[in-house]
């Protein structure tokens, strides 16, 4: 982690422009979109930084690189979400969280911690479900389905009580969480009520949420490369 630090500088810079201009979302501009996406453009090149050839042997890495992407264009299309691109947004991010729980895996399975992100999902959904109309009924499930399952595979990967956990399957489980509380509270302040300080709280762990990912896809080819020198 210390080595990478120096690395994610311009987006921790990128994150203070964001929240120091704080840009009226009243005004949907290209500017805001791109001050708002350019966090996630730091995370593209950091990594990127770490070589064409890491991102294509590391499939993981690859994932959450296209990911990003994704996120960049949810991101954007949100920032028009009141002129109808909310629907676009939505369906990046749904794109997003398949690529990440692809990066994640299916190993080890661990149905408990399954059982555990269905009830969650669940719960979240039941509170939404009266609040919702039209499509929003069906592409809320849908999409509580996705981010679930990737919460799913990113929990499943730190066994700590068999002491098989890392810093690299940590940082996706943190990172995951933080994503799905973004993403809940973006749901209760469009769907259901007002929720104080909603834009700083959603926006402040969407961007860690996109930093801690990012950071354990790097730390998978450390993990990698140990495993093949062993």
């Amino acid at each position: 982690v210390k080595s990478e630090g120096p690395k994610l500088v311009p987006f921790f810079k990128a994150t203070c422009v964001y929240f120091v201009l704080w840009l009226p979302t009243s005004s949907p501009s290209w500017f805001s979109a791109l001050i708002k996406c350019l966090p996630i453009f730091c995370l593209w090149v950091f990594l990127l930084a770490h070589g064409i050839n890491f991102l294509v042997s590391h499939r993981s890495a690859s994932r959450i690189l296209a990911g990003l992407i994704f996120s960049a264009l949810g991101d954007a299309f949100l920032i028009w979400q009141e002129q109808g691109y909310f629907i676009h947004g939505l369906l990046m991010f749904a794109i997003t969280h398949i690529l990440y729980s692809s990066a994640f895996g299916m190993k080890p399975l661990d149905l408990k911690a399954g059982l555990l992100m269905g009830v969650v999902s669940s719960s979240c959904y039941a509170f939404l479900y009266s609040y919702l109309s039209g499509p929003f009924t069906y592409l809320v499930a849908v999409y509580i389905a996705l981010i679930g399952f990737m919460g799913w595979r990113a929990v499943a990967g730190v066994q700590l009580c068999n002491d098989l956990w890392t810093w690299t399957k940590l940082s996706a489980c943190v990172g995951a969480m933080l994503f799905m509380v973004s993403d809940l509270t973006i749901a209760l302040n469009k769907f259901c009520f007002p929720v104080p300080y909603s834009r700083f709280i959603i926006m402040a762990t969407y961007y860690a949420a996109q930093m801690l990912i990012a950071l354990s896809a790097v730390e998978t080819r450390d993990e990698e490369d140990f495993r093949k020198r062993s």
